[in-house]
């Protein structure tokens, strides 16, 4: 495996105690600590749920093929961004992207999704050189791999 290819997941309580899925990337300090990504953009796909807080199958189906086509993209284009985390639950789902560039995000961003139909994103993005929202999540919800 690939430095930073890394993941784990946890489970996590919104702020209204509903069941949070995070999915976290591991083995990115040279990344975080390099001053190369200062902006953090977060999409989010706002979905109608249950009291499980989660996405219908239908609606889960079609946000794997756009996590996929994320994650490979990014990963093939990694100077354009770095995913860093994943939430699912309380009736969204949110990537977190960081990225040297708000316009090169934005152009690899539109190629990743560009096979799928359009999607109910919101974009929004911020300056966060610290990586504090990656520091947090880490921090709230890190699992250590297991010894094989």
């Amino acid at each position: 495996m690939k430095a930073g290819d890394e993941w784990w997941t946890s489970p996590t309580e919104s702020g209204n105690g509903r069941l949070v899925i995070v999915t976290g990337r591991d083995g990115v300090d040279a990344l975080r600590l390099s001053g190369k990504y200062p902006y953090r953009v977060e999409l989010t796909w706002r979905y109608p749920c249950g009291d499980d807080g989660m996405p219908s199958r239908e609606e889960s189906e079609l946000m794997e093929q756009a996590d996929e086509a994320l994650k490979t993209t990014f990963r093939k284009e990694h100077k354009a961004g770095v995913i860093t985390g994943i939430y699912t639950g309380d009736g969204q789902r949110d990537w977190v992207i960081y990225t040297p560039s708000l316009k090169l995000f934005g152009s690899v961003l539109n190629r990743a999704l560009s096979a799928l139909p359009q999607l109910p994103l919101e974009i929004s993005a911020e300056e966060d050189p610290q990586w504090e929202e990656y520091e947090m999540m880490r921090e709230n919800s890190y699992i250590a791999p297991e010894d094989d």
